[in-house]
């Protein structure tokens, strides 16, 4: 895969907001892409349908009230871009934060934020949203946790690498940054674990990069997503690479184990792919 050239960043009133537009900004820098920044949030009435009921005074309240969000993000957004010509903002959609899946659609790399259910503005999206997006889109997503370092330029990437459409695609997604990275690590679980690996070690050759540590368990034991937490701290690793496993039943997002586990306790940012 080439360099992303396009750039979707979401925007909200979290507390991480700013620092993802900073790292947003670097990482356009870094593979000469254009970032915009948009807007999606609940709005008030959304959240807070009761006030249908009241006297239309509460809902114009309501509506200042997302008007005055709108601005903090704009100011936000303004403040951090620092004049790049490489960033630019874009009005909130009249569908969001839905609509938010279609407009991935136009981008090379989407970037958000994991939920902190502790922060005051989480109830601004349903708590479905990375989920929702990330099988809906089809795009390759970059998800950075709500707390933690992060580095737009990722010395260390780690895969976890199964034989997946999902993981092949994330593979394909990461290649700009593994062909920048100074080590990259691959593992894999199960029966065929050391077999699969050196498949694709062979396939990264081809692209270019040549020195891959492999890290094979045939075991498969142990909750693959606090594993992989474990051995990306083990690894001091910048970036984690891997599938993104889940799809819509009856209304409600039902997750692979690894996905929901890495969505709920990331400890770095996760490349993604569905």
């Amino acid at each position: 895969m080439q360099t992303p050239g396009s750039i979707l960043l979401h925007l909200d009133g979290s507390a991480r907001t700013a620092e993802r537009i900073r790292f947003a900004r670097s990482l356009a820098e870094a593979f000469d892409a254009q970032v915009t920044g948009a807007p999606c949030t609940l709005s008030a009435l959304m959240r807070y349908p009761f006030a249908l009921e009241g006297a239309a005074e509460a809902i114009a309240i309501m509506r200042e009230g997302d008007k005055a969000a709108r601005d903090r993000m704009y100011a936000s957004f303004t403040a951090q871009a620092a004049g790049s010509h490489r960033m630019h903002w874009s009005e909130p959609g009249s569908d969001a934060p839905w609509g938010f899946a279609r407009r991935a659609l136009y981008a090379d790399l989407v970037i958000l934020g994991q939920r902190n259910p502790e922060d005051p503005m989480a109830s601004e999206l349903p708590g479905d949203f990375l989920p929702h997006l990330l099988v809906e889109s089809g795009r390759p997503a970059l998800v950075l946790p709500y707390a933690g370092p992060l580095v737009a330029a990722a010395g260390t990437v780690l895969l976890a690498w199964k034989e997946t459409p999902e993981a092949a695609r994330a593979v394909s997604a990461a290649l700009p940054w593994l062909r920048a990275a100074s080590n990259v690590h691959a593992a894999c679980y199960g029966e065929d674990a050391e077999a699969s690996l050196r498949q694709l070690q062979r396939y990264l050759a081809a692209q270019g990069i040549a020195d891959v540590s492999l890290h094979a368990d045939a075991s498969g034991e142990g909750d693959a997503g606090n594993r992989l937490l474990s051995m990306s701290a083990d690894l001091g690793a910048d970036l984690l690479v891997m599938g993104c496993y889940g799809h819509s039943r009856a209304r409600e997002w039902i997750l692979g184990g690894a996905t929901r586990t890495m969505l709920e306790s990331m400890t770095l940012p996760v490349l993604m792919s569905h």
